[in-house]
């Protein structure tokens, strides 16, 4: 039923219910929840009352009422409890509301008095609080000159009980929704909002299909979807309200990992892919020539992906591995298995300078085996570009490592048997698909996608959760922990001295920041400003400084990160570009600017930059010195911990899903109502293993007792993408 026609919306409420909550229908509105409650039941004495309340809920009379106009002074208009009898509906009609500004009304309970405070809907008000008469007040107590009031209350009649205003009969707390101002001032106040959603019940709840089948809901313990829905919006007591969220929670987490896995069972049967069973010369000859062993992590990871490979279906798996895990080294070796059977692979990766780093890495890894590999970018020259296409199409190029250029029309294989993708969230949808069509031998190329950016189990489960998952939890031997240091900004000198002693020692050194130019609104240091700052103090010759930022054209910025990578300059002046790619084993020292700006997962990412020779070191998160209560958490936790996945689940926590650095590219799957990926891990476990075996004994769904379970599946949010044949 359209919103429209629910009592109390008509036409112009439907449009800004419409605009602001996009709330169309009945059923829209009854999927709308409660972000928190208050509880109406109890009534505070004013003696009791503290600013420090989230809410105050007072019974009291009406003593006195004053109206002021727009200069703040008395309109002469007020009115006693002694002077209540005198008042008359002639007085009321000499007086001009719409010069009145503001009206105030003390009440007293007999413990004490209070101000309760209107700048909107004066006149009805004046006409309803008469002196002498008692009424139910509840809103936010603030503190104005050392007295406690209350601005805008709700008020309510007194009855013989005085439960929540737009609480059912039957229950005490009311639910606060969300809402904009555009809302408010529409008319669309909280009690109204409601007074809807009662309606909205009693309309919408008998025509609401139950949307989980009998069996899930007693194997799981999980209440009818009409008893979720009332005590969602007005629950009978702590014990139905935890109930109805358990119960609507599971539900929307179950449907989303039932979509993801469906696609993966029904690949897994039906999906033929490329039959790789052995690993090859090639790759024997790579694995012997090693100057280090590889971690127990990478060797269970390189297990996991020839398992696939053999297995004749096609390879869905994400690689995660902190910075500097070893994922290039899992990456080579499974490029080397698809050439041992007589395939091509590709390396994609999102950016030259990364693309440029994995080539030049690769090569010294190919050296001992024979096999040709190449490097194509936007910037390839024609004569390059030629070459490489022909080698390509006739073979004789077995590894191709490229950025978004692999997957332009002219570019065809002989027999591209594995496609390995870095950082696969910073590439789109289509462009991913058109990789994917680049199959030449009848069967889709196995699939290896690979993320530096530690992603929380939950969250891994949902963006990726038609993939098999492979984690590198080991760092490589002789890689020495990154000690991380906080100071503010009256250590510049020391954190310049440190600079120094490190440059002097041969060693290099990183300079972020988080923005290029200063902005009106936000006084961080700059790049530009910083960067004449450091120059200053580390003047050329004897210093070279490089700088690189998103604005510069492409030859600048690969020239600069190239004179630092090749150890031509001492110190890179960047924005968080340099989050992802570069590779200096010489440079010790990472100082982050204004660190209060970045995300957890972003600094931690900044910080695996350096670190990655045999010497010790360094990341000085600088700040200033007022930081909020969030900021200091953040960086408090970066210098207790280099655990990339435990930073990742505490971001999460702290900003949510849909705000993690680099984790997705347009937010999750489906949009989620109740459940949260940050507070929920439980249940999303419970859901997903409950998706899990429904699947094993029934993959396509076609039981009779999973025809509700099918239905469901067919509406529009669940069509989620087949991201294994995208990526």
């Amino acid at each position: 039923m359209d919103i429209q026609f629910l009592p109390g919306v008509g036409p112009k409420r439907a449009e800004l219910l419409r605009k602001e909550l996009a709330v169309e229908t009945v059923g829209d509105l009854l999927r709308l929840y409660p972000f928190r409650y208050i509880d109406k039941s109890s009534v505070v004495r004013i003696c009791d009352a503290r600013p420090d309340m989230a809410y105050l809920q007072i019974r009291a009379m009406v003593m006195r009422v004053d109206l002021y106009s727009a200069n703040g002074k008395p309109s002469g208009n007020g009115m006693s409890l002694d002077q209540e009898s005198q008042r008359g509906a002639a007085k009321d009609n000499a007086i001009k509301f719409n010069t009145i500004r503001r009206m105030s009304v003390w009440v007293s309970d007999g413990s004490g008095d209070m101000e309760m405070v209107f700048f909107k809907g004066i006149k009805w008000m004046w006409e309803r609080l008469k002196p002498g008469t008692e009424f139910i007040f509840f809103g936010k107590p603030t503190a104005f000159n050392g007295r406690i009031n209350i601005v805008h209350p709700e008020v309510d009649a007194v009855s013989g009980t005085t439960p929540a205003a737009g609480a059912s009969a039957d229950g005490t707390m009311t639910g606060v929704y969300p809402s904009t101002e555009r809302l408010k001032n529409g008319g669309v106040t909280g009690k109204v909002m409601n007074r809807l959603m009662e309606a909205a019940l009693n309309k919408g709840l008998p025509q609401t299909e139950e949307s989980l089948p009998e069996y899930i809901m007693k194997q799981c313990g999980l209440v009818p979807l009409h008893f979720a829905l009332r005590n969602i919006h007005f629950p009978k007591d702590m014990i139905s309200l935890e109930k109805a969220k358990y119960r609507l929670k599971f539900e929307e987490l179950f449907y989303l990992q039932l979509s993801l896995l469906k696609q993966k069972y029904v690949r897994s049967r039906a999906e033929q892919g490329i039959h790789m069973p052995k690993v090859g010369e090639a790759f024997n000859k790579c694995y012997e020539a090693l100057p280090f062993p590889l971690t127990g992590a990478q060797k269970r990871v390189i297990t996991e992906i020839r398992n696939d490979m053999k297995s004749g279906r096609q390879m869905n798996r994400l690689l995660q591995g902190d910075v500097g895990s070893g994922k290039t080294m899992v990456a080579v070796l499974t490029a080397l298995i698809a050439i041992g059977n007589g395939f091509q692979a590709c390396i994609m990766a999102p950016t030259e300078v990364l693309a440029q780093q994995h080539y030049k890495n690769i090569q010294k890894f190919l050296a001992p085996t024979g096999v040709k590999s190449a490097l194509l970018t936007g910037s390839s020259k024609t004569s390059e570009r030629r070459e490489i296409h022909a080698g390509l199409e006739d073979g004789s190029i077995g590894i191709i490592v490229g950025t978004h250029a692999l997957i332009e029309d002219t570019v065809v294989f002989r027999n591209l048997g594995l496609a390995i993708i870095d950082e696969q969230h910073r590439f789109g949808v289509e462009q991913r698909s058109r990789l994917w069509k680049k199959a030449s031998c009848g069967a889709p190329p196995h699939v290896l996608v690979m993320t530096a950016t530690p992603i929380p189990r939950t969250l891994a489960m949902t963006l990726y959760g038609d993939l098999d998952v492979s984690v590198i939890d080991e760092l490589p031997p002789g890689r020495k922990p990154v000690q991380t240091i906080h100071a503010t900004d009256g250590k510049r000198p020391a954190l310049y001295k440190f600079m120094r002693d490190e440059i002097a020692k041969g060693r290099q050194i990183f300079i972020v920041y988080p923005l290029i130019n200063e902005t009106e609104k936000l006084d961080y240091q700059s790049l530009e400003a910083g960067a004449e700052e450091i120059i200053k103090h580390f003047p050329f010759p004897d210093y070279k400084t490089a700088v690189v930022h998103g604005k510069q054209l492409n030859d600048v910025k690969n020239f600069n990160m190239e004179a630092f990578a090749a150890g031509r300059a001492d110190i890179l002046i960047a924005t968080s570009v340099i989050e992802v790619g570069v590779d200096v084993p010489n440079a010790s020292v990472m100082v982050i600017e204004s660190a209060e700006r970045f995300g957890l997962s972003q600094l931690h990412q900044l910080r695996g930059r350096v670190g990655r020779g045999s010497e010790k070191s360094y990341c000085v998160l600088m700040t200033g010195h007022k930081l909020s209560k969030e900021s200091r958490h953040r960086i408090e936790l970066m210098c207790a911990t280099e655990n990339g996945f435990e930073l990742a689940e505490e971001d999460m926590k702290m900003r949510g899903p849909g705000d993690l650095e680099g984790t997705q590219q347009s937010g999750l799957p489906i949009s989620l109502n109740i459940a949260s990926l940050a507070k929920d891990g439980l249940i999303l476990n419970a859901a997903r293993d409950c998706a899990d075996a429904v699947l094993k004994e029934d993959p396509t769904l076609t039981s009779d007792r999973n025809q509700l379970l099918r239905k469901e599946l067919k509406k529009d949010k669940y069509q989620i993408k087949d991201y294994s044949k995208i990526s």
